[in-house]
C-alpha cells in the first residue's frame, strides 16, 4: 500500500527540498523548505521559487526561515497523495520559471520516435516498422555522440539508405531539441490529475529529470516529471508537437526541487536511475527505467543550448531532460504496443528525488487552470509580499 513518506528522497533528512504549498485559508502558494523533517516558511524572504533560485547561498536562507508550526509535514504529505484539494497541499515545486523541453536525448527513445514518424500515428503500423528498420538504425546511431564527425557520416550512411528523419537530425546532429512544454504556473504536482487528450488514442508517460535553472543559467537543483506524450498526433506532424504536448494538466513535475549541495550536485544527478510504474484499473502493470548514464547530450549541454547570448530567462527555467523510456509493451492486442487509459496511476520515482505520482484523466476533464500570474501576483500582494 502507498505511504505518503514515500513522497521524500530516502535520505530526506540530509536533503535541502524546496517546494510550494497551496493553503485554502490563504487562498495562494507559500514557497517552503522542508529540512531535517520540518517545513519552514520562506516566503517572506522569497515569495517565489523563482527568486530563492537567484539566491547564492539558499541553505543560509533556510536556516533563517521561520518552521512552519501551521503545517505539519505528514498531514501536507498525506493531503497531497491523496489530492485533497480542500486542505493544505504540496504543488508543482515551479512557479515564474519558464517551462522547457529537450526532445530525442537518448539514443532508445530517438529510434521510437522515428518509428512514430515513419508510420504517421499509425499504432499498428508502428510495429512492423520497428521490425524493419530498429535494428538497422540502432546499431548505427546507438553509440555516437551527436554533432561529432563520426555522427555525420552516419547521417550521411542513413541519408543514402532512405532512414533518414528529422528526429535522427536532432538525435545525433549539432543541434538539440528545445521546445516550450507548459505555460508558466500550469503544471501540476505530486498527486494531482495529469491529463490527455481524447483524441489520442496512442500516448505514454514520460518520465524525466528536470534541472532548475535561474536567470543567470545556474543550475541550482533537480526534480522529476512527467512529460506527457501524444504520440499519434506528434506521429502526423512535426509541427502537432505544440497539441501532443500543451495541454490541460499534461505536465507534472514535482514533487520538490532538491538544492544542489556537496551531498547532491550536477555529477550526482548525471548518474541517476529514474523508475517507472504504471498500474491500471484492469490490472495492467508496466515498469520500467530511464538511466540519465545514457543520455547523448550532456545535462550542461542542453541548458546551454536553452539560454545564453541566444536566449534569456529573467525568471529561470525548468528544463526537462528527455528520456530513454518509450514502451512498446502490448496492453491489448498484439502488435498495438502501450497506450494509457483513464484511471492509470503513474508513479515516476527517484531514491535521492522521491515520488512524482499522478493519475491519468483526460485533459478535457481535469480542473481547469485558473491561477495564473495575474492571480499570483494579486494574491502576494494583498499578503503584503511585494515590495
Amino acid at each position: 500500500m502507498q505511504t505518503e513518506i514515500s513522497l521524500l528522497p530516502s535520505d530526506s533528512d540530509r536533503a535541502l527540498l524546496v517546494g510550494r504549498v497551496f493553503d485554502p485559508a490563504i487562498g495562494g502558494p507559500s514557497v517552503v523548505a522542508l529540512h531535517a523533517g520540518q517545513v519552514r516558511d520562506l516566503t517572506a524572504l522569497a515569495p517565489t521559487v523563482s527568486q530563492l533560485m537567484e539566491v547564492d547561498d539558499i541553505a543560509a536562507l533556510v536556516a533563517q526561515s521561520p518552521i512552519a508550526a501551521h503545517w505539519n509535514l505528514q498531514d501536507l504529505l498525506h493531503d497531497t497523495l491523496h489530492n485533497d484539494r480542500s486542505r493544505p497541499r504540496f504543488l508543482a515545486p515551479c512557479d515564474l520559471q519558464v517551462i522547457k523541453a529537450c526532445g530525442v536525448t537518448f539514443a532508445g527513445s530517438m529510434l521510437e520516435r522515428v518509428i512514430e514518424e515513419k508510420a504517421a500515428g499509425d499504432v499498428q503500423l508502428a510495429s512492423s516498422i520497428r521490425a524493419e528498420i530498429g535494428e538497422t538504425i540502432g546499431s548505427a546511431v546507438s553509440k555516437i555522440r551527436p554533432g561529432t564527425e563520426e555522427a555525420l557520416k552516419v547521417r550521411e550512411f542513413l541519408v543514402k539508405k532512405g532512414l533518414w528523419s528529422q528526429y535522427l537530425e536532432v538525435g545525433i546532429g549539432p543541434d538539440a531539441e528545445v521546445f516550450s512544454k507548459a505555460p508558466v504556473l500550469s503544471a501540476v504536482g505530486a498527486g494531482e490529475d495529469i491529463g490527455i487528450l481524447k483524441a489520442s488514442h496512442w500516448n505514454n508517460p514520460e518520465p524525466e529529470l528536470v534541472l532548475t535553472v535561474n536567470s543567470r543559467g545556474q543550475i541550482r537543483g533537480a526534480t522529476l516529471g512527467n512529460d506527457v506524450n501524444l504520440r499519434d498526433i506528434e506521429g502526423r506532424s512535426a509541427l502537432l508537437l505544440g497539441k501532443a504536448k500543451d495541454n490541460n494538466a499534461s505536465c507534472a513535475i514535482g514533487p520538490f526541487i532538491r538544492v544542489f549541495d556537496s551531498g547532491f550536485t550536477l555529477d550526482t544527478a548525471r548518474q541517476l536511475d529514474i523508475s517507472l510504474e504504471v498500474h491500471g484499473p484492469d490490472g495492467f502493470q508496466l515498469s520500467g527505467k530511464s538511466s540519465i548514464r545514457q543520455i547523448s547530450r550532456d545535462l550542461a549541454d542542453l541548458v546551454a543550448q536553452t539560454c545564453g547570448p541566444h536566449h534569456q530567462y529573467p525568471d529561470g527555467f525548468m528544463l526537462f531532460t528527455g528520456t530513454l523510456f518509450a514502451p512498446t509493451d502490448d496492453r491489448d492486442r498484439p502488435g498495438e504496443g502501450f497506450t494509457h487509459k483513464i484511471g492509470d496511476v503513474v508513479r515516476i520515482a527517484s531514491p535521492q528525488l522521491g515520488l512524482l505520482q499522478n493519475r491519468v484523466v483526460y485533459s478535457e476533464d481535469a480542473p481547469a487552470w485558473t491561477f495564473g500570474i495575474t492571480q499570483l501576483m494579486r494574491n502576494l500582494a494583498a499578503r503584503g509580499l511585494l515590495s
